[in-house]
């Protein structure tokens, strides 16, 4: 069973660090820093979320392999 709070969160992260890739590779980031640095705290925020919440979820321990790749510690 997957914890629904579990993956909201993972779909916003995901969802701003793939912001945040499309911002690095294109014009976009040369044509404002800042944008670029709100998508990436915005994708900081959302991951500190998916992780603070899988920390104390009751579900997080039959579903950290399914970690989204970038949170996962090598």
């Amino acid at each position: 069973m997957d914890c629904p709070i579990c993956k909201r969160l993972e779909r916003t992260f995901e969802g701003w660090n793939s912001e945040c890739m499309r911002a690095r590779s294109s014009l976009y980031c040369s044509v404002s820093n800042r944008f670029a640095a709100y998508d990436n705290v915005e994708m900081e925020r959302a991951k500190s979320e998916l992780q603070m919440h899988r920390s104390v979820c009751t579900f997080a321990d039959t579903t950290r392999a399914g970690f989204p790749r970038a949170l996962q510690v090598h």
